[in-house]
């Protein structure tokens, strides 16, 4: 984050609209520049100019061992490998100091591509579509905890709501331990996930909650460091319409002794349609927030699951 408190995230430059591709036009994704780049500080890269290459300049393919590729030019068959690799590791070490939320990569990029890119064989034929780009691999190696994602899978509304969940869960993770990892700011941060945590798995949930309930033993200390892990595996899991279901039914309990006949049976009814496919996720939420003021319920007014992230960017209202 920044010291004015906006989100840096990471992002190949030529989908901010800047022509560095090799044939010097770009891959502009407006949604990603003109809608979250209200609420994000972008933090643009493009490896293969801050490398040295030109603009235009040759293309470039992965070529060899997808475990250990080379990154050689389309024609010439020149290898760029070492040349990415020492500046990317200079540029790793001056991106630690941004203090990056997450990371969008440019799909399919020898370069940039988080998975799915071409690698070619040595010895010629057709190319395999299990490698990672040159860049894309160090980053992700040098930076485990960030979530990301590329700009094709985001085009999905599920994955794109998934990942703007994770890189906002990683800033308020990083403000609660920013004092130091304690017992108190870890309870005090699951408690306000809890109902997050159960749309994405109830199973993790639990495993999680376990792990809080030892925050007075003699380990406390360890605990943030043991949490964090399974906060990530949790948050990789998509949630579904069957989760989502189980989390607005479990807060409807808290409201069964204080709404009016009609609207138990107004919000039971708009739970049932998002249930079966006939409203967004947004409908049912919206509802909820509104009963969570009208009936003074500060438990829930906490949860972060009625508002994930600033509702400017309406990823529920397309999940």
């Amino acid at each position: 984050m920044t010291d004015e408190g906006r989100i840096r995230l990471g992002i190949a430059r030529c989908l901010l609209g800047d022509p560095v591709r090799y044939d010097g036009t770009h891959k502009l994704d407006r949604t990603l520049r003109d809608v979250l780049g209200r609420f994000v500080e972008w933090v643009a890269v493009c490896p293969e100019v801050e490398c040295g290459m030109p603009v235009p300049r040759e293309a470039v393919r992965l070529v060899g061992d997808p475990a250990a590729p080379r990154l050689l030019g389309r024609n010439s068959g020149t290898d760029f490998t070492g040349q990415m690799r020492a500046w990317g590791q200079r540029r790793l070490e001056a991106l630690a100091d941004e203090g990056l939320c997450g990371y969008v990569f440019r799909y399919g990029s020898p370069s940039s591509g988080m998975s799915r890119v071409k690698v070619y064989p040595e010895a010629g034929g057709p190319a395999r579509r299990d490698g990672v780009g040159l860049w894309a691999g160090m980053v992700m190696a040098r930076f485990p905890e960030l979530p990301f994602e590329d700009d094709g899978r985001l085009h999905d509304p599920a994955i794109r709501e998934n990942f703007i969940t994770r890189v906002f869960t990683l800033m308020r993770w990083r403000q609660a331990m920013a004092d130091g990892p304690s017992p108190r700011a870890l309870v005090d941060f699951h408690t306000r996930h809890k109902l997050l945590l159960m749309a994405h798995s109830v199973e993790l949930y639990r495993e999680l909650g376990r792990l809080v309930a030892e925050a007075g033993g003699p380990d406390a200390r360890t605990l943030p460091g043991r949490y964090f892990p399974l906060l990530q595996k949790a948050l990789s899991l998509l949630p579904t319409t069957r989760k989502h279901t189980n989390v607005l039914s479990h807060v409807q309990g808290y409201f069964k002794r204080v709404l009016s006949a009609d609207e138990r049976q107004e919000l039971t009814e708009l739970v049932g349609r998002y249930h079966a496919g006939l409203v967004p996720l947004v409908v049912p939420v919206t509802l909820l927030n509104h009963y969570v003021r009208k009936y003074g319920q500060d438990y829930l007014a906490a949860q972060v699951y009625l508002n994930p992230y600033p509702a400017e960017l309406m990823l529920r209202n397309h999940v």
